[in-house]
């Protein structure tokens, strides 16, 4: 047996290839859009990817079980538990099996028993893992949302993000079932999760890739009560804000994914001032994904600044409109790998990119390059009252301590809320930080504001510098 594993870490997704060795076949679990790492470890294996399983329908990523449908001809294995608002759409234009608790998938010598788990949403499943030549013990399960390192899967998404009322409560008592089950197999048995630290699918996910039953067992929170009513209080108490993309994923991997062979290709625009313009004035949407320390200085007016980075993916969700056209401000370098990352969550309406060195030569008085300042808190700290402090932060970072008078909107809310923000001030932003803060600048000057000021360090530094000088926050 091969078993592989990938992460994303923009997505913190994992995803599996297991193949056997003795036949030449192999399966994937929990795919992404992008199939071709699959593909180039199968081809450097001397594997055949036959079929792909998924633990459920996924919300924060596209699934590329489709695409390896297209691609390969796999076979996919879904799960067909969950009553008709969880049943997959697009079936008939590809190889498939639906599958219920205690079915089993063959690939080769290896065996996947199916084990439903819901909870996380109705129709999870999970996948346990048999070596037949080795043994006909378990060795492993792929739990996808279900437990995670240190966690387990949030059953209030479909309530939050994908608005079905009513559904975290019962989520979670199915949640307190299904562990009852997982408690059941033996210690040593191997757990492979969905999804690794900085998911919002969960609220303490370990940073660790893999467990055991038996580790899970003496440190996963959630394993520790017993008691019905107070799992469930402690279950749905201070979970993250649910990204708003995560309602555009359940209903795109529902429907099916639209194929990547069937985009368009992004072209690189040599953007006249002319063209530009026009695509400010016509509402357009133009992230700009360089660093944040070079928007700061230089940027095209009316843009947001999405920085390339670890959280390029989620802050993409929050903030890009699904509906219209997005042009990027990139480079050459690292335009593919943005690309990459929208179409991992169904961005796929990208109309084009703009080289950086447009950007950097451009002088027309009639779109001027913009800027903005980042301030010390050592020198705003004995006058913050010349300014409307916005605080951008989680809500269970803001309840943890907070700036006396800061207003407090999340950064994923904050185009949302935009007119609740007063004008006859100058803005002092912060997040814990200092990143997300930036990205706040750039959406309120987006919206007009002028007088816009990122606080260096945020809140992390503000407080060392207040307890120097003794002044007060609310904690």
């Amino acid at each position: 047996m091969l078993l592989r594993y990938f992460y994303d870490q923009k997505l913190a997704q994992a995803s599996y290839l297991v193949g056997c060795q003795a036949t030449g076949e192999a399966i994937v679990i929990d795919p992404m859009r992008n199939i071709n790492p699959y593909l180039d470890v199968a081809d450097q294996e001397g594997l055949r990817i036959v079929a792909a399983a998924e633990t459920h329908i996924h919300a924060d990523f596209v699934s590329g079980a489709r695409e390896l449908a297209d691609r390969v001809g796999a076979t996919l294995y879904l799960s067909d538990e969950g009553d008709e608002d969880w049943k997959y759409q697009y079936l008939d234009s590809v190889p498939h099996v639906l599958v219920k608790d205690g079915d089993i998938i063959k690939i080769g010598n290896i065996q996947l028993e199916v084990m439903h788990t819901p909870g996380h949403t109705p129709e999870h499943i999970s996948f346990v893992l048999y070596d037949l030549p080795a043994t006909k013990k378990p060795i492993g399960i792929f739990t996808g949302d279900f437990v995670f390192v240190g966690d387990v899967g949030r059953p209030d998404l479909l309530e939050e993000a994908a608005g079905i009322k009513g559904t975290s409560v019962p989520g979670a008592k199915k949640m307190f079932q299904s562990l009852k089950r997982f408690r059941e197999l033996p210690d040593y048995v191997q757990v492979w999760p969905a999804h690794g630290s900085g998911s919002a699918c969960g609220k303490a996910l370990g940073a660790v890739p893999s467990s055991t039953v038996g580790y899970e067992k003496i440190t996963n929170w959630a394993l520790q009560i017993d008691d019905e009513n107070a799992f469930v209080q402690a279950l749905l108490a201070d979970q993250p804000e649910p990204p708003k993309y995560f309602k555009h994923m359940k209903r795109i991997n529902k429907e099916g994914p639209t194929l990547l062979r069937d985009l368009k290709v992004v072209p690189r625009l040599y953007a006249s001032k002319d063209v530009v313009e026009r695509w400010l004035g016509k509402g357009a949407q133009v992230v700009d994904i360089r660093p944040a320390s070079k928007f700061e200085t230089a940027h095209l007016a009316g843009t947001i600044n999405i920085p390339l980075n670890n959280s390029f993916t989620n802050w993409s969700g929050w903030l890009v409109d699904y509906d219209r056209d997005l042009y990027l401000v990139a480079d050459q370098q690292n335009v593919e790998e943005a690309i990459t990352a929208l179409h991992s969550i169904g961005i796929d309406r990208i109309a084009g990119y703009i080289d950086l060195g447009f950007v950097n030569q451009f002088k027309d008085s009639r779109l001027e390059l913009d800027r903005y300042e980042s301030v010390e808190p050592e020198d705003v700290i004995d006058h913050l009252t010349d300014y409307h402090v916005v605080d951008v932060r989680n809500l269970s970072e803001w309840k943890s301590g907070h700036i006396d008078g800061a207003q407090h909107i999340m950064l994923g809310y904050l185009s949302d809320r935009i007119h609740e923000i007063p004008q006859d001030k100058p803005l002092l932003v912060h997040c814990e930080l200092g990143g997300r803060s930036a990205i706040a600048v750039s959406i309120l000057k987006q919206h007009g504001f002028k007088h816009v000021f990122n606080l260096a360090g945020g809140y992390d530094r503000f407080k060392k510098v207040a307890k120097k000088v003794d002044t007060p926050i609310h904690a």
